[in-house]
């Protein structure tokens, strides 16, 4: 069974299924950009036109939170969920918390820090959504380093790209992080960043984001997503004539 991940450096929902790869020491699925992501060939190939997505024999599972199941029911060990039912929920509780009440958040407000003007409301809805998370979070994570049960699961996975992009897009588009004034989440964040999997993910997104910075710096992004967008437009007029 051959299989390939779509995945691309800044991706926090790519990030979480290669932090899980990584914590699993899985070495047979590939992971590569996919060389029409942004395109209408990507789009018809993938309806949902987003990453990752995980490939199977030529056979394609979009989302991540579905790809991350798919991993633990068919890599068992060493098991990112519970040792219990309860354990189980607990994670994919605080996995939630991660993808859907902060991540998402965070995606859709990411494009704000580009804006030539920026859409306050936008940023306090958005923002004010992710500061209320926090402390929500901050009542339910683990206070030993992990976000729960004491060993890496996949709460953690969830959690590191949410964090990496809450303590570098909320600054750039004039909020404070908020990470510091959540102590447990905070001192979760410090430690978390020493395991091998979070670490080597997180280079990922560095490296991701420098080069997204310098792509914005020079101009060629915005030419990027135009084109993007005319060939989208393009393709969809095409599809309804």
């Amino acid at each position: 069974m051959a299989m390939k991940l779509y995945s691309g450096d800044l991706s926090p929902y790519s990030a979480r299924v290669r932090m899980q790869i990584y914590a699993k020491g899985l070495t047979d699925i590939e992971i590569v950009r996919p060389a029409t992501f942004g395109t209408p060939q990507f789009r018809q190939d993938h309806p949902i036109g987003r990453i990752p997505v995980l490939e199977i024999d030529g056979d394609a599972i979009p989302e991540s939170e579905v790809i991350a199941e798919y991993l633990e029911e068919i890599y068992p060990e060493p098991s990112m969920l519970g040792a219990t039912p309860r354990e189980t929920a607990h994670i994919r509780t605080i996995a939630r918390i991660g993808d859907i009440y902060i991540m998402n958040n965070m995606f859709m407000l990411s494009p704000q820090s580009r804006a030539a003007t920026r859409n306050q409301g936008v940023v306090d809805l958005l923002g004010g959504q992710v500061l209320r998370n926090l402390k929500a979070l901050d009542r339910m994570i683990g206070d030993d380093g992990f976000a729960c049960c004491g060993r890496l699961t996949m709460a953690d996975c969830a959690l590191v790209p949410a964090l990496f992009l809450v303590e570098n897009v909320l600054p750039s588009v004039g909020l404070d992080d908020p990470i510091p004034a959540n102590p447990k989440v905070a001192a979760y964040w410090a430690a978390i960043q020493h395991q091998d999997p979070a670490a080597k993910v997180l280079v990922e997104l560095h490296r991701g984001l420098e080069e997204r910075r310098e792509l914005i710096r020079s101009g060629a992004f915005q030419k990027m997503m135009a084109k993007a967008a005319a060939d989208m437009a393009a393709a969809e007029e095409a599809s309804t004539a």
